[in-house]
């Protein structure tokens, strides 16, 4: 077997039009189209073992998107430094590699991340989302207060068991770890909350924002959001955030490479396939 070298590529799409990052046959995603290109490029079959980060839900952004894959060292060696223009060529509008970098073999872009970082944007002002951000803004119907959105927020902190706000899945743990949670409004009025995790389990970001809209607008105490956690079933009360607000933006991994392995043998050890947005 020839020797091959894994690559870590940084990745930003606009998911309006993807049904999400995972392949399927029938449909149009982030995966297939970064493979299609690939196989354009390289040959078909010459890149492998590609695994993403996170993997978003359809209609779910990205700016900091990162997933490894495996080349032919010989081939890497052939394309290194004229791959990203060609693949940017080849990649629909929607869909960018930002860059590509050779990492440690044992480098796992979905087992060796020790956070996740999402943010939802959102305009309470009566006339709705600005035509150009339609797309990555919901546009809410009642005025929202920043300290209320703030407060439910604090009682979400912390490693619980988020079943609430998580679709189950069969031998799959709801255990989380949020280590930040918070909002703010910036200059041009948009809220957006900033959720970051060890991992999230489906639906739970959305799910999570869902329920402290709510609460920010009035209709719920700020007290409910948190009070859900004693649940051991997911909520029915809880309605579960539009995907177009929502944008992966950052993966964190040890800052030594002499860890990613460590890290990865935790991780699986820890909990069996994550599932985002």
């Amino acid at each position: 077997m020839s020797e091959r070298t894994r690559l870590r590529l940084d990745v930003s799409y606009d998911g309006t039009e993807f049904s999400g990052w995972a392949p399927q046959p029938t449909r149009r995603t982030v995966a297939g189209v970064l493979m299609e290109a690939l196989d354009l490029v390289l040959g078909a079959g010459t890149a492998t073992g590609l695994t993403v980060a996170g993997r978003t839900d359809a209609g779910v952004h990205a700016t900091g998107q990162i997933c490894h894959l495996d080349l032919p060292t010989e081939v890497w060696r052939e394309h290194d430094g004229r791959l990203l223009r060609r693949l940017a060529r080849l990649l629909p509008p929607d869909a960018r590699v930002r860059a590509m970098t050779e990492v440690p073999a044992d480098f796992d872009a979905r087992f060796s991340a020790t956070y996740r970082r999402y943010e939802y944007r959102v305009t309470d002002a009566p006339w709705g989302a600005e035509p150009l951000r339609r797309r990555d803004t919901l546009a809410w119907p009642k005025p929202l207060d920043l300290t209320a959105l703030n407060a439910a927020a604090a009682g979400l902190v912390g490693e619980h068991d988020f079943a609430a706000y998580c679709r189950r899945k069969e031998n799959a743990t709801t255990l989380r770890e949020v280590t930040r949670l918070d909002w703010r409004r910036d200059p041009d009025g948009i809220l957006v909350a900033t959720v970051q995790a060890d991992a999230f389990c489906q639906n739970m970001v959305r799910s999570l924002v869902g329920a402290m809209l709510v609460a920010g607008d009035g209709r719920r105490p700020v007290e409910w959001p948190a009070g859900l956690l004693s649940r051991r079933e997911r909520s029915s009360e809880v309605t579960v955030a539009p995907a177009h607000g929502l944008a992966l933006v950052e993966v964190g991994y040890p800052t030594d490479p002499a860890e990613y392995a460590r890290r990865a043998d935790l991780t699986r050890r820890l909990r069996v396939p994550v599932a985002e947005g």
